[in-house]
């Protein structure tokens, strides 16, 4: 009674891979990417955030550094809008707002880092142990988007630490560019209303 299912089954998942492959494809470990995300992830480690910021996508850290004053400006009281800028290093909302995205980037992650305020020695042995294993290069050729995934291995005085990263990279200019939003928030592209698609057919 049943036997029609399987072979349903069966069809649909070849259809879908065969879908899939026309839109999405596996690259080389060659492909720059690769090279690309041992950078950056290395750069995190080592805390090196100005190599860091030169590989995001600069309207990911515009984002977010709009999304913080915002915070900032939007705190209860004024007490806690001064604990906020103190966690940076300045007085004045507008002593952020004068940054580059990129300036920021790099204020924002010396701020966290002193916030946590790890050993010296456990910072050190996290960076002479870090493995980065790149697993995959996938391109979304329709989209021009390039996704890694990354296996990465470090360790404490105590602990091995290992995590699995998706990362995903843009074209913006010529250079390929990580979007570290990606795959955290939707990507969102307003859909043209009746009136447009018909004052464009005529």
């Amino acid at each position: 009674m049943h036997t029609a299912r399987p072979l349903l089954l069966t069809l649909t998942l070849s259809l879908l891979s065969i879908a899939g492959t026309a839109v999405a494809g596996s690259l080389p470990a060659d492909h720059a990417c690769g090279d690309l995300v041992k950078k950056y992830l290395a750069s995190v480690v080592k805390q090196e955030w100005k190599t860091a910021a030169s590989l995001l996508l600069p309207s990911s850290l515009d984002r977010k550094q709009k999304e913080t004053i915002a915070i900032i400006k939007t705190a209860p009281t004024m007490s806690e809008e001064a604990q906020m800028l103190e966690r940076f290093g300045v007085k004045e909302i507008r002593d952020l707002e004068k940054l580059s995205p990129q300036e920021f980037y790099i204020m924002d992650r010396e701020a966290w880092h002193k916030r946590i305020n790890a050993a010296a020695e456990v910072t050190k042995r996290k960076q002479d142990t870090l493995k980065i294993d790149v697993l995959g290069l996938v391109e979304e050729k329709e989209k021009g988007y390039v996704h890694a995934t990354v296996r990465t291995s470090q360790e404490t005085l105590t602990d091995r630490i290992e995590e699995l990263f998706l990362i995903s990279f843009v074209k913006e200019d010529g250079k390929w560019l990580i979007s570290p939003e990606m795959k955290d928030r939707p990507i969102i592209t307003p859909l043209a209303t009746k009136a447009e698609g018909e004052a464009k057919a005529k």
